[in-house]
Order: C-alpha cells, then structure tokens, then sequence
C-alpha cells in the first residue's frame, strides 16, 4: 500500500462516516431521518436563525443543479428533455397562505432518490461535522458546511417536496415537519422536476414578500446561470383588454443569468466575484484569492477559480475530491472531474469551461483525455504561482493561509514530483528558534556555520514536539529545528531528500553531528566544561548492550542530550520512527528495526550507573522504557516497569 492509501486511510479514521438510517416499513411508507439528521434539524431550526435568509440560496442552488444535470444527460439520451425546453427556476410566493414554492424542471427524484438524498446526510454527516454546529456560535456555520436543503426548516413548520425523476412516469411526494421523521408517497402525474413547497412559520413570513425575494435572488444567487424567474404582479389589462380583467401569464427574471466567467475581468467587480463564489462554493466566507483566466490558442478554456477564506468541512474526506465544476461551451458537465486538479489543490472551488471537449463526454472519457491532463497542468501551474504573489506581497495573510490549508498542500510534495520545488518554496513551518511561520529559504539563511543540514523533527503535536529530548542539543548550540506535526509530514519527508541541495535530516535519526557545528551563545560555557572520555564509559556501555541485547540495535554517548539521561535514534538508513509508528498505526506489517539507546555522559544518572553497577539491571531496563516514554510510546512490559520502579523507589 502507496503513501496515498495511507493517507487516505488516515482521512478515513479522521472522518467518522455514517450511513443512513431508517425506520420505514414498506406499508407506512414513514421513515425515520438519519440520527444525524435529526439534530442538524434540531440545531438549525433553533440556533441559527440569524442567517435564515440564506436558505433561498441553497434551494435555489441545488434547483440549478438539477437543471444543469438534466441539460448534461439530454445530450446522450434521446426523449429526456424537448429541443426547445427552457430550463428555468420558478419562485412563487403566496402571502395570503403564508407559503413560498421553488420549482424547477430539472432532472427530478425518485423514491430512492428522496430517501438518499432528503433523509441522510452523505459524507457531511459526520460527528465533527454536528460537533462544530452544536458548539461554534459562528452563524455562518451554514454558509461554510453547506447545510443545502435542511436549511428550508429554518423558515419553514412544514416542507413538502414534490418531483418526477426525467426518462420515469411515477411522480412522488415528500413531506416532513422536521421533527424526527417524514413520509414518501406516490402522486398522480406532474412535469418533471421538483417542486418544494415551504409553509412558512409566522416569524418567516417576510419569506412570502416579492421584494424581499428579489432582494435576496440579487444578493445570493445572481449569477445563477439558469434564469430564476417569478410571476410578473397582477396587472389591469390597458386598453386594449377588458376592463378589470387581471393576467399573471408572464415571468419576470430576477438574476442576470449569465455565466460570470466568460466576462472580461475589467467588466467584473470584487462584490460580483465574492457574490459568484458563495453561490457556486454554496460558501459564506469571502474569497482569499480569486484566479480569472482565458486560454486561447492550441488549447482553449476559461477559469474562475476561488481559494476560500475558510476551510470546507471536507477537506479531509478519505476520497480527497475537488470541488471544481467542469462546463463545456457553457454546458454543465460534471462536477465531480477529479481530473481538473490535483487533490492536493482540492479546497479550490470555482468551474473551468472548455471549448476543446465535446459536449457528450463520458465518465471514460474524462479519465483518459489529454486536454484534461493539460488543463490540469494549467490549473496547477497557475495556483502555485498565484500562491508564490501572494506570498510576496502579503505574507502575513499568506501565513493565514498556510494556517488554514498547508497541510493539504504539503500533499504534492509527495504525490507530484514534478511540482516538488514550487511548493517547498511555498512551505511554511514552525521552528525551534522563531516564533510564526518560516520558510525553507529562511531557514537556510539562519543556518549556523559549519552546519550541512536542515533539520527537522516530526511529532503529533506542537508542546510534545518542544519538549523532545532530540531538540535539546541542537538548542544548546542555537541550532534551528523544523517542527512538524501534521500527519502528511511524516510521509513527504520520507521522499523530500534536500532542498536546492541541502539535505533535510530528521534529528530521530542516525549519529549526531553537532561537533562540527559553531557553537551559539554557549561556546563558552561548552568549551569551558571537562570533554567527556569515551573510554571512561565503554565497561557501562558494554554492560548495557548485554542487557538491553534483545531490544536495541546500540548504545552510545549522545552529543545531543543536554538535559534528558537517554533517548532513542533511528540508525542511518532505517525508517523514522515517527513514520514507522504511523504505518504500524494504520495496519501496516513493518519490519521489526531496532533503534538505537543514545546516553548522556553528563547526566547524574548516567555518572551515578557508572558509579554503581549493582543496580544496573533495574536502571537500564527503566531507562529504556522512559526513552519509549518521551517517544510517545507505551513501556515494553507496564507490569515489568512498575515492578523495577517500586524496587528502585526502595
């Protein structure tokens, strides 16, 4: 198994997937909501109201999906949709009844369909996923974790959902108060696609308002490339009609209905591309970076891409997707092409619209073209170097940035060889030595005289990593110390051999060689002290290899260790021990490597053992044991451990 199964099974344990639940019987046709579900419904029918306008955008939304995907299917089956059938987004509100009905005449559902995709929570639902919901006072949780449909209840005591899946003749109604369950029925026959009608609570009755809805369509969803239209008001017919007669036969369109992407970038405003990206990302934060692009040429297409402020709750689902939606010739074709960017690049959202690809591509088709592989590279080469400017320009936002997404970036460190340098260039970590972030070319810049390499140490989090045993030479000799404590740290650098040739080298692993290293502001105190005699401990360090034979591969003086008695080393050549454990952590059958016992000859405890054999059985096997201890570790034996402790305790 590849490091990408590794990882993608780190993801896994990571997010807590759920399946669907239910409780329906085939006669009563009621089934149960997805425990999780259940208290999303909770949470956002009485904790978030001070967003609830937002859930005109989610439907409004999910009916463009619809329609988008109908439009994609059309093109290879015959009969779904007529050659002049405007796909379209009707708001109808009805004051009097204190109700608003969304209806579109797109790809429509069916009884399975209904249950998928109304009674669970697919990925999203995820006990992290309810955990920040229930504890954030953020209002703008919706925004940021895509609520979508469930956002209706917000607004709505009653929400029934009416629909007919295209290319079927059964039509089906859902319906459900939000209170723990819903029912599905069938229906006598309706045009395809779904109609949602919201019964809308006393407090949301603005919700039933022409000009508020068209403030809102205005405010969310104006770049909706399908037309969202309304009944025009009832109007006296002039002249021409008989007096007092009234029509509402006519729509009016409330957005622009165009696609934002194929403007010039001097025709478009920062509020437009904001407002674009909340609607297309379904996203409440504002765009960091906005990347507009047109490729012209051998190679034909446009981009709008976005790099969220936020981080998408599904950064680290297991199948690691992008959420970049594919169009061609402003056609919707995808929005799951895992081929328009890497996965590492998957917090971008926006859409790429080719003109190179014919409009019936297939799935097959997709994974093999070579335009995608192209455009790929373009997308990529285009995000790292916007990366690089911004970088430049604004590091302390840059900063922020990495904060929120260089743990996914750090993926390409290992999954893309070819992009390797530009994305070491843009790695951040923390240090030993510097408070903040700081870059690879910083580091070098600092590096001590004398010093061959750029060190770093990988641990779980950053106190435990501070505290290690492995720092506690190098800052006796002010030697900086990269520390790393995301779970793609111990892959990446693994592979990573150097950077513009200079290797990196973990401080776990092999002999130290702080000799050749100037000392910092200690040289005189180190120069001033007695050097240690090798010879004066090799009877205690042959003693202690005999003892601790079965266990470690050597034993010898540390020139690391300042304050701990002991620590334990990888052996040049041997795996990390960090990444050791992760791969054992994850199932992975490891080779058995012995490390390697580093002492220090200036520690009390150390000179007290040379001093006083007799109790070096006990002492050493605790000393082992406590290496094992400050590795994160567990003892070899608990009960063996507490036994020589109390015996040396008397």
């Amino acid at each position: 198994m590849g490091c990408s199964d590794i990882i993608n099974r780190l993801y896994a344990q990571i997010e807590e997937l759920q399946n669907p639940m239910t409780a329906a019987t085939a006669e009563s046709k009621t089934y149960q909501f997805q425990a999780e579900v259940s208290r999303l419904l909770d949470i956002v029918a009485n904790a978030l109201y001070s967003n609830k306008e937002i859930f005109l955008r989610e439907l409004i939304s999910n009916a463009s999906d619809a329609c988008d995907k109908l439009r994609y299917r059309a093109l290879t089956e015959d009969g779904l949709m007529s050659s002049n059938q405007e796909l379209s987004v009707l708001l109808e509100p009805d004051p009097e009844a204190r109700s608003l009905t969304v209806t579109d005449n797109g790809i429509g559902m069916n009884e399975a369909d209904l249950q998928d995709t109304l009674g669970a929570i697919g990925r999203s639902g995820t006990a992290k996923f309810m955990e920040a919901l229930e504890n954030s006072k953020d209002s703008n949780l919706i925004g940021q974790f895509g609520v979508g449909f469930y956002s209706a209840f917000m607004v709505a005591d009653l929400v029934t959902v009416e629909t007919r899946k295209a290319g079927e003749e059964q039509a089906w109604r859902w319906q459900s108060d939000g209170k723990g369950d819903y029912s599905i029925e069938p229906i006598g026959s309706r045009p395809v696609g779904t109609r949602i009608i919201l019964s809308l609570k006393e407090d949301a009755s603005e919700y039933a308002e022409r000009q508020r809805l068209e403030h809102l369509v205005k405010k969310y969803s104006d770049h909706i490339v399908i037309p969202v239209q309304m009944p025009a008001e009832k109007q006296d017919v002039g002249e021409e009609g008989e007096a007092g007669q009234e029509s509402d036969e006519w729509l009016v369109t409330l957005n622009t209905a165009s696609a934002l992407w194929t403007k010039p970038k001097s025709e478009i405003a920062k509020e437009e591309y904001a407002s674009f990206y909340k609607s297309a990302a379904g996203a409440w934060d504002e765009p960091w970076e906005t990347l507009h692009f047109n490729v012209e040429g051998h190679l034909e297409h446009t981009g709008l891409l976005f790099i969220p402020t936020a981080r998408p709750f599904n950064l680290f689902e297991p199948d690691r997707k992008n959420a970049i939606k594919l169009y061609v010739k402003r056609v919707f074709i995808t929005d799951d092409c895992q081929e328009l960017a890497p996965a590492y690049l998957r917090f971008m959202r926006g859409v790429i619209d080719s003109s190179d690809l014919p409009l019936n591509v297939s799935r097959e088709l997709l994974q093999a073209s070579p335009i995608l592989n192209l455009i790929r590279k373009d997308v990529t080469k285009r995000t790292l170097s916007a990366l690089k400017s911004r970088a430049k320009k604004d590091a302390e936002g840059y900063d922020a940035f990495w904060g929120t997404f260089g743990a996914v970036l750090k993926e390409g460190l290992y999954e893309d060889p070819d992009q390797r340098e530009p994305l070491l260039e843009l790695a951040r970590f923390r240090s030993s030595t510097q408070d903040g972030w700081v870059s690879l070319a910083d580091y070098k810049a600092r590096m001590a005289e004398g010093q061959s390499a750029i060190y770093y140490l990988v641990g779980e989090d950053l106190e435990t990593v501070k505290r290690s045993p492995h720092l506690e030479g190098f800052k006796a000799k002010g030697v900086e110390v990269l520390l790393l404590t995301d779970p793609v740290d111990s892959f990446w650098t693994s592979v990573v051999g150097d950077y513009q040739d200079t290797p990196l080298k973990s401080v776990t692993r092999g002999a130290d060689d702080l000799a050749a290293i100037k000392s910092g502001e200690d040289a005189s105190e180190e120069s001033a002290s007695e050097p240690v005699k090798e010879g004066d401990f090799a009877e205690l360090i042959a003693a202690m290899k005999e003892a601790l034979e079965a266990d470690v591969k050597d034993v010898r003086l540390s020139e690391r260790l300042t304050d701990s008695p002991v620590c334990l080393v990888a052996d040049e050549g041997d795996m990390d021990m960090q990444f050791a454990r992760m791969m054992a952590a994850h199932g992975q059958e490891i080779p058995k490597q012995k490390r390697i016992l580093e002492i220090n000859p200036k520690h009390a405890t150390i000179k007290a053992l040379k001093e006083r054999p007799a109790q070096l059985d006990d002492s050493v096997q605790l000393l082992l044991d406590q290496a094992l201890i400050m590795e994160g570790e567990a003892p070899r034996d608990a009960t063996l451990f507490a036994q020589r402790l109390s015996r040396l305790m008397a």
